[in-house]
């Protein structure tokens, strides 16, 4: 008997090629896909800040100080202040804060007027200017001082103490001299206090017999 052939069916070749243009196809569109995904991504991008510059520009207002420096280099100086020696002297109740500078004219302001016309007698003046003239400073220095409080001529012995000290932080070596000329002690008199039943600190009413 003779033996009956095996049919084997193969695959058509026309079916596989049409799968394979769907694969490639498919590929195809994501391929674009993606193109485009990534072309509105980087076009955000660019869109944003110009949006932003935009805004900016709207909300913002320039200055008149500004407009009127536009273009101009605005140059700043910045000054160093003058090295100076401080001190405080005190008398009675009045307290002055003398400044010796090194730098500039050789003057002698107290309270924004020179001392000739703070100080209306010549005595103050020269207690004043007693431990300056004791150490031949008066033409070395600019002396500046603030004070309050007390009389003229309490004000005058402040001046002095607070002068003697910025001096002896100027230079130590003058200590021994200011301090025998008596310049540096700090002199601890006041005004006594007015007692009650006196007329003021010792003074009584007047006493009649009858």
């Amino acid at each position: 008997m003779p033996k009956a052939k095996e049919t084997t069916t193969k695959p058509s070749a026309t079916f596989s090629e049409k799968e394979i243009t769907q694969q490639t196809t498919q590929k195809v569109v994501r391929s674009k896909k993606s193109i485009k995904k990534k072309e509105s991504k980087t076009t955000k991008k660019t869109v944003k800040p110009e949006k932003v510059k935009e805004k900016k520009k709207t909300v913002v207002k320039k200055s008149a100080f500004a407009k009127a420096t536009e273009g101009k280099e605005v140059k700043k100086e910045i000054s160093k202040p003058d090295k100076y020696f401080e001190a405080v002297g005190r008398r009675k109740t009045a307290v002055a804060r003398v400044r010796l500078f090194t730098r500039g004219e050789k003057t002698f302001f107290v309270n924004g007027k020179p001392y000739k016309e703070y100080f209306p007698l010549s005595e103050m003046q020269q207690i004043a200017l007693a431990s300056l003239r004791k150490m031949k400073c008066l033409e070395k220095f600019r002396v500046s001082v603030k004070v309050k409080g007390g009389g003229y001529s309490a004000q005058a012995e402040a001046v002095r103490h607070g002068a003697t000290r910025a001096l002896v932080k100027f230079n130590p070596n003058f200590r021994k001299r200011l301090r025998k000329a008596g310049y540096l002690t700090r002199d601890p008199r006041m005004r006594e206090r007015k007692k009650f039943g006196l007329k003021r600190a010792r003074r009584a009413p007047q006493w009649s017999k009858r």
